[in-house]
Order: C-alpha cells, then structure tokens, then sequence
C-alpha cells in the first residue's frame, strides 16, 4: 500500500521504541518530511533503523529528544512507558518547555495520568494515543488513534501523528485515550470468540466455510475480524497478526480497571481465560484468531 502525505510543516521529532509498531510509525514520519531522531532499547535496531530512513540514532531516550517539539513513544507496558520518560536519562529530562509527549503504548490510564501530571510540573505535555490496527495498520500508515489529554497538546500533535494514521481523535482529558483502547479490545475479544465458534460450528456441520463467510460477510455478521480473520481461521493459520501474549497483557489492563470502575465483563473475563489456556499449550506467539483451537 502506498501511503500519501498531507503537507505538513517539517517539525523535529523523536520516536522512542522501535517494536513491530514504532519501527514503521517513526519510517512514516520521516517519510512525511520531519526530523526524526529514534531510541530503542537495543541500539543495533535504532542504527538499523536510521540507516534506512535517513533519521538519526541515539543512546538514551534523553539525548534523542533534545531539541524536539514532538515526542512518540511506543513500548511494551506501563514499567517499559516509566523507564523511557523519568529518570536522569529519561525523555522528560530533556524535554525543552513546552514540548509534547505522544505516547502510543496500551498502558493503564492510571500511568498516562500519573505522567501527565508529572509533565505539567515540568511545563511539559502528555497525550495518551493508544492505536488499533495492529502490524499491517502500522507498515501501511493507517492506524487509528484514541488520545486523551490536553485541547491544545493534541491538536499540535494530530496533524504530524496523521503521517500513519488514518484518524486521530481526541476522546477526553488524559486516560481517555486508554479507556477508548480498553473499550476496543473488549469487543474485539467478543468478536473472535464468536467469529471462533461460528466456523467450529460449520465445519462440524459439513458446510464450506469459506463459501459461508463470503455470503455473511456481506450482511449483518460482517466484520474486520471476519474479513481478515475467518479465512485463516478455516485454514489454521495462526503465524502472524496480534499475538496471544499481547491480547492478554490488553485483558489484563482491561479487567484491572473493571474491578476499579464496577464494569461487568463476564464474557470478557472468559475469553481472557481462553486466552490463557492457549498460553499454557505454547501458543502465546499465535494470532488472536487462534481461539478457534478451542473450540474445534
């Protein structure tokens, strides 16, 4: 897919985490014009990665933002989200005034308030922007992005965030953008288990499923899941996609914040167990769609 770039004034940018997410996000941005400055964890991948986009590379989160008006982050959970922002080495530090943290990562909303509280003492900006769309969304630059924070933070980062986005929409004050996230991958979770069982059901039932999802997909059943996902499911593919361990790590921030806010989830609660079991069978790696195996 090729991706078009709205015109958008050069800005000086650094991403922080260049996983399977924040490796193409940052190549979008300097693919868009910006001036971009990377960080990661193992310096071998941010050398990689500035030799392939031109940007550059540095050793700690600190020197990469210097002279930023943008900073994005990606990374893996709350404590990896801390370990890039505070610290003597941390973004914070060396953020100039004024400046705005963009932060991608699927954390709790309890860490995005807790740093955007601790970026207003320093006269600095935080935007939790959580993305759905998984790997594909992230390589063809078009992910949708859930923010909460500060009117003004956000509308200075939407624009320059759109260079691998296909919608970026503030949702509340901070942690609106988590919850948003949470909100997603509830359904999600009910999807695939349903989508899971319907195709066990026809297989045992002797039809051709892949005839059976292309009439349904073109009526009320029809979904994301069900485009991209039934025709794997029927063949048994599960190599690729949104992991296991991913989705678990999702569930938990999701169920954690249930029991905080009152939230019944019991369908939630027992794909998480589903989820779980394919853990323990080694299938932490599978796709999300492998929930499937259970049931066939």
């Amino acid at each position: 897919m090729s991706k078009t770039y709205e015109a958008v004034p050069a800005q000086t940018v650094a991403f922080l985490g260049l996983g399977v997410m924040g490796y193409p996000m940052a190549g979008h941005l300097a693919r868009a014009g910006h001036r971009v400055t990377v960080y990661n964890r193992t310096a071998a991948k941010a050398a990689q990665w500035a030799a392939e986009y031109g940007g550059g590379a540095a050793a700690t989160p600190r020197e990469a933002v210097a002279g930023a008006s943008l900073v994005f982050c990606c990374v893996g959970n709350d404590d990896d989200l801390r370990s890039v922002v505070l610290g003597d080495d941390g973004a914070f530090a060396g953020m100039a005034a004024d400046a705005v943290f963009v932060d991608h990562t699927t954390a709790s909303a309890a860490v995005a308030r807790e740093l955007a509280a601790v970026a207003r003492t320093r006269g600095l900006h935080f935007v939790d922007a959580p993305v759905s769309g998984g790997n594909l969304g992230a390589i063809n630059g078009v992910l949708t992005v859930m923010c909460g924070g500060d009117e003004a933070a956000f509308a200075r980062a939407q624009p320059v965030a759109m260079a691998f986005s296909k919608a970026v929409t503030r949702l509340g004050d901070s942690g609106a953008g988590q919850l948003a996230k949470m909100v997603n991958q509830i359904a999600i979770a009910g999807l695939v288990q349903g989508l899971a069982e319907a195709i066990a059901f026809g297989e045992k039932a002797g039809l051709d499923m892949k005839a059976v999802l292309g009439v349904i997909g073109k009526g009320a059943a029809q979904s994301w899941q069900m485009d991209n996902r039934g025709p794997t499911m029927v063949e048994d593919r599960f190599d690729f996609g949104f992991a296991v361990d991913w989705m678990r790590k999702d569930l938990g921030l999701v169920l954690d914040e249930a029991r905080r806010n009152g939230a019944r989830l019991p369908v939630t609660a027992l794909v998480d167990q589903f989820y779980a079991a394919l853990q323990a069978e080694g299938g932490g790696r599978w796709d999300t769609s492998s929930l499937i195996r259970r049931v066939r």
